[in-house]
């Protein structure tokens, strides 16, 4: 009888964990949980060049590099380009305030050159037919703050969306089309 209640009491945990995981969506267990306060922290907020919001990005140093969490929306569906570029500033309509890629080891752009990556290279967003596209990514070895090359420096940084696909190979950007949103990294 004792080995049947724990059998039954494993099955019930397993069917709520089974329950409730389709409503994380694509969040993993670590997004959900807060990151010690001694972690350096920042935030952009995604904007298109007539100013409407595009989602946001969340930067946290880890101690193995910088995790990084982009949740967008109001965007075209498909694939997207994204990258982290060297200047904190996200002049519309172009932004090409924001400069080029964030490449501290210059390095060509893409994880698929032969002489790349850029350390701002990402994974392209895939946005859903709702507009929606949601990343988690980690950049090794880069920092937020302190470091040879931390990415709030003097001058900033920010987060580009590109209008499409980055090709991971072709210098400078991947081919991934004109700047559509642009966020100002702020440290938290």
């Amino acid at each position: 009888m004792a080995s049947r209640m724990i059998h039954h009491a494993f099955f019930g945990a397993s069917l709520i964990a089974a329950i409730s995981v389709p409503a994380l969506g694509t969040q993993t267990l670590s997004a959900m949980v807060s990151p010690p306060a001694d972690r350096p922290q920042a935030t952009a907020s995604l904007l298109a060049a007539d100013g409407s919001a595009r989602g946001t990005v969340t930067l946290v140093q880890t101690s193995d590099g910088v995790d990084i969490a982009v949740k967008a929306s109001g965007l075209a569906p498909g694939t997207h380009g994204i990258h982290i570029h060297t200047v904190g500033s996200c002049t519309p309509p172009d932004f090409a305030s924001a400069g080029a890629h964030w490449n501290p080891t210059m390095h060509q752009h893409g994880v698929n050159n032969p002489e790349g990556p850029h350390r701002g290279d990402m994974p392209n967003l895939i946005v859903d037919a709702k507009g929606i596209g949601t990343m988690d990514f980690s950049i090794a070895r880069a920092t937020l703050k302190g470091g040879d090359a931390p990415l709030l420096d003097a001058d900033g940084a920010a987060v580009v969306m590109h209008a499409g696909p980055d090709d991971m190979r072709t210098d400078p950007s991947g081919n991934s089309g004109g700047r559509e949103a642009c966020g100002v990294i702020t440290a938290q």
